[in-house]
């Protein structure tokens, strides 16, 4: 009886799981001859190594790539480093390369990890101590070899950006016995002077001819120099201890010119263009303000005390127009008004009536006569008239009814 199948899938899992959980084989070096060496398209890297003994399949994915400083072909030796697991869709296990050296830079690369764990542990990687590049350098250093394409880019390059910034060249070997003592007393050196920023650096190589710029030494006077220092050390796929070390690295000497030295020409435009856009702002501001101004002008224009005392003076004349004319037609209407009380009165006037031919009689004690009981019999009474007063006495009283209706 047939007891526990699997399938092929279930197979190659369990295989890639047991070698998922060996520690070796996820960081092995494997060196060897490179054969069927081909470049992807989408980047990665597909090649087999070899030697008197067998072959193994290796990948190194387009992701990898900064591991690999040199381009690969046939019949190349290396040491690659990487991990060994298994493609289940082919139940075939292969080397996934991270970072890939030549044969003979084994002993000199091991060295550089090292040192670099070393320096990294200690700190002098860290960003904190990373001191900022100045925008506007005036007075460059440069610790480089004297003849070579170094010093010329970095001069050739400088002039075209900026003519007026000075470059101060230490001669420095680079390559070989003494140059790690020659590099250190070059940043020394113009790390005491009146510069700016300090480039340090050279061009590309192998790894034994930039192997000056991996020492030690040379790492901490990069990292106790006082001004800021740019590493430019070999081309942009060369890697050294002095570029993590430095507070700025540059993939070219070329490129730590252009980081080094602002472009004269650049900020020329610039500050024109700035001028021009501030001289933009400031007349539409003078416009603005001019148009404010205006506007304030004929407000307080308006709002001006003599401006209000003429509208008050007008104001107060209207009101003066129809003052009179209220007053004139009240007289008027007054005026009208005494004429027909005038007439009234003069209608009931005394003096009228006695002109008529009636009379105004008074007793003794001057009050108006209206009844015969304010007189006695030979009292005596006066008599008005238009013409004069007669004085008369009541000979007899006679009390007689009139009918008023």
């Amino acid at each position: 009886m047939m007891r526990n199948i699997y399938t092929v899938g279930q197979v190659n899992a369990y295989i890639k799981n047991m070698f998922t959980q060996d520690y070796m084989l996820s960081r092995i070096y494997v060196k060897g001859e490179v054969s069927n060496c081909k470049y992807h398209t989408s980047g990665h890297i597909y090649f087999s190594l070899k030697d008197e003994s067998g072959t193994i399949a290796c990948v190194m994915f387009a992701g990898q790539r900064g591991g690999l400083s040199f381009r690969m072909s046939e019949g190349q030796q290396v040491i690659v480093f990487g991990g060994v697991n298994v493609y289940e869709r082919s139940g075939s296990y292969q080397l996934y390369a991270r970072e890939i050296r030549l044969n003979g830079e084994g002993i000199l690369y091991e060295r550089f990890q090292a040192l670099k764990k070393e320096l990294e542990e200690m700190g002098m990687f860290a960003p904190e101590y990373k001191k900022e590049i100045p925008l506007y350098a005036r007075r460059v250093g440069v610790v480089t070899a004297p003849t070579g394409a170094a010093i010329r880019d970095i001069m050739n390059i400088s002039a075209r950006r900026n003519p007026y910034v000075q470059l101060i060249l230490y001669p420095a070997l680079v390559q070989g016995e003494g140059a790690k003592e020659s590099i250190v007393r070059g940043i020394q050196k113009l790390g005491d002077m009146d510069i700016d920023v300090l480039i340090v650096g050279r061009g590309g190589g192998s790894i034994e001819d930039l192997w000056a710029f991996n020492e030690a030494c040379v790492a901490r006077a990069i990292f106790e120099c006082p001004v800021p220092v740019i590493s430019a050390v070999g081309h942009e796929t060369d890697t050294t201890i002095a570029d993590y070390v430095a507070d700025l690295r540059a993939p070219t000497p070329s490129a730590a010119a252009e980081l080094a030295v602002f472009d004269y020409i650049q900020m020329n435009n610039r500050i024109s263009e700035e001028r021009m856009r501030l001289n933009r702002a400031l007349q539409q501001k003078v416009m603005l303000s001019r148009a404010r101004l205006e506007k304030y002008e004929t407000k307080l224009r308006f709002l001006h005390p003599a401006n209000r005392l003429r509208e008050n003076r007008l104001r107060l004349a209207d009101m003066e127009d129809r003052l009179r004319g209220n007053i004139k037609g009240r007289l008027t209407e007054t005026r009208h008004c005494l004429q027909v009380y005038a007439e009234r009165l003069n209608g009931l006037s005394p003096l009228r009536k006695l002109s008529q031919g009636y009379a105004y009689v008074q007793e003794p004690k001057g009050k108006a006569l209206k009844s015969i009981h304010q007189v006695k019999e030979g009292e005596q009474i006066l008599i008005h008239v238009t013409d004069g007063t007669i004085a008369a006495k009541a000979e007899k009283i006679k009390e007689e009814r009139y009918d008023r209706g």
